[in-house]
């Protein structure tokens, strides 16, 4: 029997899930939807999959069931990290709905669903040479400014990724490509292969 699975999240206590429920609840009254089963959670969009309970989310779902969110930035804090989390969902064949955007993806990789994916690719690679711009335009204020960039050499240093390396090794271990990963985490590959080298994840 095919499944209706709602998921909703908040990033602080300061937050609630009551509106992304009653959103979801309306949509499912108008479209004959009964959800199933629930997920709600408190967890910062910088978590681990793990911990946001999206590897247990996708091992829930299978071909025929749907999962509802109130919007698509529940899913994750970049459009790269949301891109491919619903391109394995409609791989699965599960339907994808996000209320507020009006949209509804066929779990059947239908047509419509391919266009709409292949946008949604475009925007995120869009957004990723944005970023990219603005940190450019950044170091070269900086540098305009006199400020010595970079770390002594040998240093670790920082990195956005900070927090994430037993996400990453575990999927680099599960044999993710390098290129892949980088898409999910919303990061350059030079980036990535850094943090992993650094790191020595990949061993």
């Amino acid at each position: 029997m095919n499944r209706a699975v709602a998921y909703l999240r908040v990033s602080t206590t300061k937050q609630d899930v009551e509106n992304q429920e009653h959103a979801i609840l309306k949509y499912a009254d108008s479209e004959g939807y009964r959800i199933n089963q629930w997920f709600r959670l408190e967890a910062s969009s910088r978590k681990s999959t793990k911990e946001r309970r999206i590897d247990e989310l996708l091992e829930v779902l299978g071909f025929g069931d749907t999962l509802i969110v109130s919007e698509l930035s529940r899913l994750g804090r970049s459009l790269s990290q949301v891109v491919l989390l619903i391109d394995e969902l409609l791989a699965k064949g599960v339907t994808f709905i996000a209320v507020k955007q009006g949209m509804k993806l066929n779990g059947s990789k239908d047509m419509a669903a391919k266009v709409q994916i292949a946008m949604f690719g475009l925007l995120a690679e869009l957004e990723r040479d944005l970023i990219s711009e603005r940190t450019k335009m950044g170091l070269d204020a900086a540098r305009a400014k006199g400020k010595t960039l970079g770390r002594p050499k040998g240093a670790k240093g920082k990195s956005k990724l900070d927090g994430r390396e037993g996400e990453i090794g575990d999927l680099l271990k599960k044999g993710i490509s390098r290129r892949a990963l980088a898409r999910y985490l919303g990061c350059a590959s030079p980036t990535l292969k850094n943090f992993i080298d650094s790191r020595k994840l990949d061993v």
